[in-house]
């Protein structure tokens, strides 16, 4: 549905994004990663045809975003960054512009505002003025406007961003909804949001991919993959953390917190191995009392700076 193919960006001798390539399927939540000015907007922009890229192309449902843009278009919904839209408007006359905009008229079109309205949980504010909404439903606002023409793929920037928990949860639960019959592609630099709701992640470091898998892939590469976090009860002239190191599969152990009562470890495996049993079973013969233990899947913000740090060093 998305097909990337060495795509470039330069602003005079700064090239913003550098031959990129990906694609993204149908039912795929693709999120795109990366730190301030890695280039995630500037692709974004690039496939929404607002910039031209400086070489390279993108098929949207087949269609070049560089010879075909108006094909190519048609079929992209777009949130962009900040849900730009006219704060003058009420809600629904905000939707009704977008869509006639979008070439709907008639019972097509109201049906289609009140379906976006629905999945978007803004019939309460319709008759609103968008200046008046909170960042959350102005958020939501602009998202209806991305679904009004019911696009096979939807480019969301920033989709979540400065909204509270409960405004996340939900535009979250929309977009894990839309994805079923969808392209989706999230820019975002919150890292929990590729957990919660991206099927594969792309991380991008000045304008190149230095990342690429599932979340599932991506924490295989934290050296906190498959580490144990451990709460033991403190007893006298007991050396835990040596007790701990004599253990072959353990890297190291990094000690998190401690009181007069317990003591609490993050033990590192060597190259990501499982060491729950080992580790249980050692401190079962050292008489070590566990409080609290449980298997890390990996850190995603260590992976992400892992991945962008080497690249900018």
């Amino acid at each position: 549905m998305i097909e990337v193919i060495e795509i470039s960006r330069n602003f005079g001798r700064f090239q913003a994004v550098s031959n990129v390539s990906f694609q993204v399927q149908k039912s795929e939540v693709l999120g795109f990663l990366g730190p301030n000015g890695a280039g995630k907007s500037t692709t974004m922009k690039m496939l929404t045809g607002y910039l031209q890229p400086s070489s390279g192309d993108a098929l949207i449902c087949g269609h070049s975003v560089t010879k075909q843009s108006l094909k190519a278009r048609a079929k992209i919904g777009y949130l962009p960054e900040s849900a730009p839209s006219y704060g003058e408007m009420q809600v629904e006359e905000f939707l009704r512009f977008a869509g006639k905009v979008r070439g709907l008229t008639g019972e097509k079109l109201n049906s289609q505002i009140e379906k976006v309205l629905e999945d978007t949980s803004l019939q309460t504010v319709r008759k609103q003025l968008i200046e008046t909404l909170s960042k959350g439903y102005r958020q939501r606002t602009c998202l209806a406007q991305s679904l009004l023409h019911d696009p096979l793929v939807l480019l969301l920037d920033e989709p979540t961003d400065g909204l509270d928990p409960n405004q996340k949860y939900e535009v979250r639960k929309l977009i894990s909804q839309l994805k079923e019959d969808r392209t989706i592609l999230v820019s975002t630099h919150i890292l929990e949001e590729v957990e919660a709701i991206c099927t594969r992640a792309i991380i991008l470091s000045e304008g190149k991919i230095v990342g690429d898998g599932t979340p599932e892939e991506l924490l295989s590469k934290s050296v906190y993959h498959n580490a144990i976090n451990l709460k033991i009860s403190v007893k006298p002239n007991q050396n835990v953390q040596q007790i701990l190191l004599g253990i072959p599969s353990v890297e190291r152990v990094e000690i998190q917190s401690s009181n007069y009562q317990t003591l609490s470890f993050v033990v590192l495996a060597k190259q990501g191995q499982p060491i729950l049993e080992e580790v249980k079973e050692r401190l079962d013969q050292q008489n070590v009392k566990i409080v609290e233990m449980y298997v890390e899947k990996g850190r995603l913000d260590e992976v992400f700076r892992q991945m962008t740090i080497v690249e900018a060093a």
